[in-house]
């Protein structure tokens, strides 16, 4: 019987198996930033085990709450400062170098095929785009991976998602990835990795494959894994190129942590997206997902578009596609945070960053600050938010707010409308 990519890397890390179905991995990254690790520093002082298994091993960012809004979230990157340089981390990103920490890491080539990584944030499963094992975990397990450099997990067990057809245009990774999380539910995926394949997933570039492993854990998947393929080899070859001879090489390497077709999956998951439709979220469930033509008229007070999700530069250009020449409606509120200093460089430099000013958008640094209701555009009870981020849970953005999940796409059209829009239209007169 042939492996999934998630036991061909386990295979490859395991270092114990203290009882049956439990498999003690070794890592390849542990992955800290502000809100979750000052509270593993803080344990592991107390114990008298302040070390790190490996200082090159361990990234660390400021990203949550930046700059610090208050005088706790003042500490808490402060306790991740002094650690940081205590231990003399070779990649600490303090505030003016920092990004949210799932598009930032990727994009400085830190994750690669076959690699194991941890952190203490839910959407750790973003970096199993890249054919890796990433999975969001507690503090004790991250203070384990930061001492020892190991972490527990139980034998995995894989769901096979086939995405198959071809997206028609004005749907996005964001649409798909909604279609999906309503077809498995919230609990669909617990204790499982999601694997997509396909054709459509095959065609998707990196940011978009990010944005679809992104939610895996929306479907309650502890990690979303991409088949890692020459777009891979793309995406990382200015880091990797001193260790192959040429891109062949690397693509010959990276194939041998993708799945065997005979592997054995707990589910398969056939899905034609052919006439796949721009969705949304509705309530406070990421599962409870609808067309957007069904919650067309939706009143919008705000818009975000941002996060680990979609503030990469792809998302940033879909939405200034519609955006361009047009203006948010005087009922709504924009706001954009570039995921990382680089993508929002790229965007001035295109010009995105304009397009976003003219359209009345308040551009911000980069920060998670808004997606969690901490910082930067949080909700008055009663408002709703157009949101290109991961969660609608009841208050994530803010007590009493509602948040809409959706495409940059919509969002963007949503804003300029003052109610829950298709974008097709508009992008068809901007086409035009």
């Amino acid at each position: 019987m042939g492996q999934t990519t998630a036991e061909k890397i386990f295979a490859a890390h395991l270092r114990d198996e203290p009882f049956p179905g439990a498999k003690v991995l070794d890592l390849d990254r542990v992955l800290c930033h502000e809100i979750t690790t000052p509270v593993a520093i803080a344990d592991l002082e107390w114990r008298g085990k302040d070390r790190v298994f490996d200082n090159t091993k361990i990234k660390a960012v400021i990203d949550h709450v930046t700059p610090s809004k208050d005088s706790k979230t003042a500490l808490q990157a402060k306790i991740l400062r002094d650690w940081a340089k205590r231990h003399d981390l070779a990649d600490f990103f303090d505030v003016g170098r920092n990004g949210v920490c799932n598009a930032l890491f990727p994009e400085k080539g830190y994750i690669r095929p076959g690699f194991t990584v941890i952190m203490g944030d839910s959407h750790t499963c973003t970096h199993g785009a890249f054919g890796a094992f990433a999975a969001g975990v507690g503090t004790t397990d991250l203070e384990v991976g930061i001492l020892k450099g190991v972490c527990a997990f139980r034998e995995p067990k894989s769901i096979r998602v086939n995405l198959t057809g071809s997206l028609p245009p004005g749907v996005f990774a964001k649409d798909v990835i909604l279609f999906v999380i309503g077809e498995l539910g919230v609990n669909g995926a617990t204790d499982r990795v999601i694997e997509f394949h396909g054709p459509v997933v095959n065609a998707l570039s990196m940011d978009q494959r990010m944005t679809l492993c992104n939610m895996a854990i929306e479907a309650g998947g502890t990690c979303g894994i991409c088949q890692p393929d020459m777009t891979t080899v793309d995406y990382l070859w200015p880091f990797i190129q001193d260790e192959y001879a040429d891109k062949q090489s690397a693509l010959t390497d990276f194939s041998r942590w993708c799945a065997d077709e005979d592997a054995d999956y707990d589910k398969v998951f056939d899905l034609d997206v052919s006439d796949l439709e721009p969705m949304v979220t509705y309530d406070y469930k990421p599962d409870c997902v609808k067309k957007v033509q069904e919650m067309a008229g939706t009143r919008v007070d705000q818009v975000y578009i941002g996060s680990c999700t979609n503030g990469r530069i792809e998302d940033l250009r879909e939405a200034a596609a519609v955006l361009k020449g047009r203006k948010l409606a005087d009922s709504v509120r924009g706001i954009v945070s570039p995921a990382t200093p680089q993508i929002f460089t790229q965007a001035m430099s295109e010009g995105l960053m304009q397009v976003f000013m003219d359209a009345g958008f308040c551009v911000t640094n980069p920060t998670c600050g808004a997606c969690l209701g901490m910082s930067n555009g949080v909700l008055a009870e009663g408002e709703v938010c157009a949101a290109t981020t991961n969660r609608n849970f009841n208050g994530r953005m803010g007590k009493g707010g509602m948040v809409h999940l959706m495409s940059p796409a919509t969002a963007a059209a949503s804003g300029v409308a003052g109610v829950i829009t298709d974008a097709r239209e508009m992008m068809k007169d901007t086409a035009a």
